[in-house]
């Protein structure tokens, strides 16, 4: 089979602007980037807003391992298929990073017969969005410094400094560094940090933001530093909005492509915070319920993760209400759960896949607790055989839950055709009942032990000194109706990645605690969660090229 690239520059593109006069957008209404991109105009969003909303599914999955599950492609193949169908449909996707690009994915615009275009400016450097949101975080922490250096007239203390640069690629170097180092107009000496662009909180203020005003007023609330009293700094305080929005102008306004078979697909933010949401902005999501009947999105790694905080959070703030969900697994994955090598996954193993089920088992009561219906997705392989897919179905009937084979990797929308007739089933039968797992009147550590408890399965939570302290200073500076981003290992349900399957009982520690007031959530950290990620032995980049006459190759 040709590689995901040569599928991708192969297939042929529509004029962007014809893709969106299908759906009833003129030309007037894109800002176009090419022929191929183009950005949805805030005019569009103020003619379409007071339309009803279209239904709106939810595409999650298992804990990921190295076996794959291909959410992703499963999204875009899903999509396909609805529009196939002859649903009006639209695809509300993140755009893809930079540092994983070029380190450990290869890209990320899903994958064989099921791909939005174009592949190579997606996963490169798209519309700027990345760009804009690294130029205005690195502009506050400029602005930040120099306050300090220009007598620090609100008294910040340079221990207590908050806010880190960032920077769109893996670069472990960067985790920990010195500044101002130098002579005295070069700066105040002090330690700082970078991290990733998408652990950036602009970048989650950017994916909630419902417009421009919105988005400078969350500008404002950022915590950046605490003074020598113990009083929080906010970017406001150091007069840094304007300039801050005025970058990130372009940037709030949803991105318009396509995939290969010619649905819309608006892609838009990223994955937000470092905490694996891994969804689009809201304004893109609902920019999407207004032109379609059908909008496929998506959350980042496993339904613990991702489709948690797309509920607990997104949901709660842009008061959407999924239809129906789609839960992904692979009988590879599976496999691995169950204890079988990477090396062995070729094998027929009914047995390993029975025991590793468990963990589909849990992501299907999680997302039940949301009161909502689900289908579980197979992505198939060749290896698969009938026997052990057979267990998988046979597992989740009697959970009382469908599972339809999908084959978009290979055939693109036709691989998706029984997917798709059970998502409709589920989106138009009225069963959704939508609501977050938690109030928002519960104490900061009351919504924890919810999460940990109930989506995470563990049997008590644990709280380092940091953490204590920290939950007991946001509760008093007025955060704790806040909800929570719990930030913890995409492998497992627990805070230990290598316990795979569904471990249960297990205590969680929560080792610290921080504020992004701008955003609107208090991040939980569990375990080392890595804000600045290194490159693997071997990086994608090793394998990306760029022939004389301009063609790409390497990415996947």
């Amino acid at each position: 089979m040709k590689t995901d690239i040569e599928i991708a520059q192969e297939t042929k593109m529509l004029p962007i602007k014809d893709v969106a006069a299908q759906y009833g957008i003129s030309e007037d209404d894109l800002e176009l980037y090419g022929k191929y991109k183009a950005k949805i105009s805030n005019e569009l969003w103020n003619e379409v807003r007071e339309r009803p909303d279209g239904k709106l599914v939810l595409v999650t999955a298992i804990n990921p391992t190295p076996a794959g599950e291909g959410k992703t492609t499963t999204s875009i193949g899903l999509a396909q298929a609805l529009t196939k169908a002859g649903k009006k449909t639209m695809l509300a996707l993140r755009e893809p990073s930079l540092g994983p690009c070029f380190g450990i994915k290869g890209g990320a615009a899903g994958g064989g017969y099921a791909q939005v275009v174009p592949m190579e400016d997606l996963n490169l450097h798209f519309t700027g969005d990345f760009h804009a949101i690294t130029t205005a975080n690195n502009l506050l922490a400029a602005l930040l410094d120099n306050h300090i250096q220009q007598g620090n007239a609100l008294g910040i203390d340079t221990r207590q400094i908050l806010w880190k640069r960032c920077l769109d690629m893996n670069d472990r170097a960067l985790r920990n560094i010195v500044i101002g180092l130098g002579a005295k107009a070069d700066g105040v000496v002090r330690e700082d940090h970078f991290v990733i662009t998408v652990a950036s909180e602009i970048m989650a203020i950017l994916c909630l933001a419902r417009d421009m005003d919105d988005l400078k007023e969350r500008l404002s609330r950022m915590v950046v530093a605490y003074t020598f009293d113990g009083k929080p700094v906010t970017a406001g305080d150091i007069h840094a909005v304007g300039s801050m929005a005025a970058l990130l102008k372009d940037a709030l306004k949803p991105n318009l492509i396509q995939t290969l078979e010619h649905t819309p697909a608006l892609v838009h933010g990223g994955p937000f915070a470092n905490i694996a949401h891994g969804c689009n902005s809201v304004r893109a999501t609902k920019t999407a319920l207004k032109m379609a009947d059908y909008v496929i999105t998506e959350a980042g790694f496993g339904a613990d993760l991702g489709a948690e905080k797309f509920f607990d959070i997104k949901c709660r703030y842009a008061g959407l209400k999924p239809d129906a969900v789609v839960l992904v697994a692979t009988v590879r994955a599976l496999k691995m759960h169950g204890g079988v090598p990477k090396t062995d996954l070729t094998a027929p193993n009914v047995d390993a896949v029975k025991k590793g089920i468990v963990n589909l088992e849990k992501h299907i009561e999680n997302i039940k607790k949301f009161g909502l219906p689900l289908v579980v997705a197979i992505n198939i392989f060749a290896q698969d055989t009938p026997e052990e897919l057979e267990a998988v179905r046979a597992h989740c009937a009697a959970h009382g839950v469908n599972v339809a084979l999908s084959d978009v990797f290979a055939k693109g929308g036709a691989g998706g055709v029984e997917l798709a007739k059970e998502v409709v089933a589920l989106a138009e039968s009225g069963k959704a009942d939508f609501a977050p797992i938690y109030a928002s009147e519960l104490t900061l550590k009351e919504k924890i032990a919810t999460v940990a408890r109930e989506i995470y399965g563990a049997g008590d939570v644990v709280y380092a000194k940091e953490a204590e302290t920290a939950l007991k200073d946001f509760e008093s500076l007025g955060y704790g109706n806040l909800p929570i981003c719990m930030a913890k290992t995409q492998y497992s349900f627990s805070d230990d990645p290598t316990l795979l399957g569904r471990p249960s009982g297990f205590t969680m520690t929560i080792k610290n605690c921080r504020i992004s007031a701008g955003a609107g959530f208090v991040v939980v950290l569990t375990g080392d969660i890595m804000t600045m990620p290194g490159l693997p032995k071997v990086p994608a980049a090793e394998k990306i090229d760029v022939s004389d006459d301009g063609v790409i190759s390497g990415l996947f």
